[in-house]
């Protein structure tokens, strides 16, 4: 694990800049805005171009977009954020989006992923977890998007059941 997100973090109690440079930078390509490099490029060890040194800088920017200062508790996957998005707000348009997003290739996937964590505003999202799946997006047995489709729907389903009261009224 890099600890990007957590040196991030602490990053953000010393100076708000940070934040706001990162933020920022999510208007660019990934790893395209200069002042975002002293934030980004010390946890790249080496990896000068590519897929890696491309999601550190989404994930950083989408870190600095979602984060909220006083926030506190346990952070969910983004599957299970917007499971539970889509729990509180009744909205089946975030079922669509997540599909959308988990069928997203490599072009698209920056543009998604920052509509999605637009859409997840109070939802705490864990981007550690996130930088790790993405920087296995691409495989071809599909394991980051099978896990989320899982997650997502496991959260959903498990909601459902809590919802359901069983009815044992026997009528004679």
């Amino acid at each position: 694990m890099s600890g990007l997100i957590a040196w991030l973090e602490q990053l953000n109690e010393q100076d708000s800049r940070a934040k706001a440079i990162l933020r920022r930078s999510l208007a660019f390509g990934p790893g395209q805005h200069i002042p975002a490099f002293p934030y980004v490029e010390p946890f790249l060890k080496g990896t000068e171009e590519g897929w890696r040194r491309q999601m550190h800088y989404l994930v950083a920017g989408l870190w600095a977009a979602h984060q909220r200062e006083g926030r506190v508790g346990p952070t969910f996957s983004l599957a299970r954020a917007c499971a539970v998005h889509q729990l509180k707000s009744g909205s089946a348009s975030t079922e669509r989006r997540f599909i959308n997003l988990l069928d997203a290739d490599r072009e698209q996937l920056s543009h998604r992923l920052r509509q999605m964590v637009a859409l997840l505003g109070e939802q705490p999202i864990d981007f550690q977890m996130l930088l790790n799946d993405l920087l296995h997006w691409s495989r071809d047995d599909k394991r980051v998007q099978n896990s989320w489709a899982r997650d997502f729907y496991r959260t959903l389903n498990l909601s459902s059941k809590n919802q359901a009261e069983p009815t044992s009224e026997i009528t004679q």
